[in-house]
């Protein structure tokens, strides 16, 4: 899909890049529901799916602004936040070991109004103009979340590893104390 999706919003055939996007979102929807429903889940595929969607998703969002229908500033924030977070993650993981990352509340809520953003555009370019102020709604909506998202993240993840490195450091202590 990303392939598709790419050229139609390259050339700003905006009413095949909505219907692609569409078809994008509804799949991906069955695919969880399905997951979830027959207990199809692995690491691999929980891993890989938030990941095909955050590619759809930052390439749809990066060549609307490549279009100039998103803000350079905007995608700055949604990408340095994405970036942030798998850094975070990374760190995490190399400093303290595997983890179960779920996504919060304020993520899943920021996520979706990118979402409503990139359709209302979509929908806005190809087929009917939205109101202006409902565009901006949306856009005002994203900078709000991608700021209070990795405020989030900072606050419970900084405290998941300070907690973590203690405990590390306390049972490293311990066993030099019994040796």
């Amino acid at each position: 899909m990303l392939v598709p999706l790419a050229f139609y919003l390259t050339v700003q055939d905006y009413r095949l890049s909505l219907l692609i996007f569409f078809v994008a979102g509804v799949s991906d929807a069955l695919d969880g529901f399905l997951a979830k429903r027959y207990n199809w889940v692995s690491r691999f595929g929980s891993i890989l799916d938030p990941i095909a969607d955050k590619a759809l998703l930052v390439l749809t969002m990066a060549l609307l602004t490549v279009n100039q229908k998103i803000s350079l500033i905007l995608f700055v924030l949604v990408a340095l936040r994405d970036i942030y977070i798998v850094l975070g993650a990374y760190i995490f993981y190399k400093k303290i070991g595997p983890f179960n990352m779920q996504p919060s509340l304020i993520s899943k809520l920021n996520t979706f109004v990118q979402i409503l953003l990139v359709v209302a555009i979509l929908v806005s370019l190809g087929y009917r103009a939205l109101p202006e102020l409902a565009i901006q709604v949306f856009t005002y909506s994203v900078y709000f979340t991608v700021i209070a998202s990795a405020i989030n993240y900072t606050l419970v993840w900084g405290r998941k590893f300070k907690l973590e490195l203690q405990k590390q450091n306390h049972q490293s202590s311990q066993s030099d104390s019994n040796q």
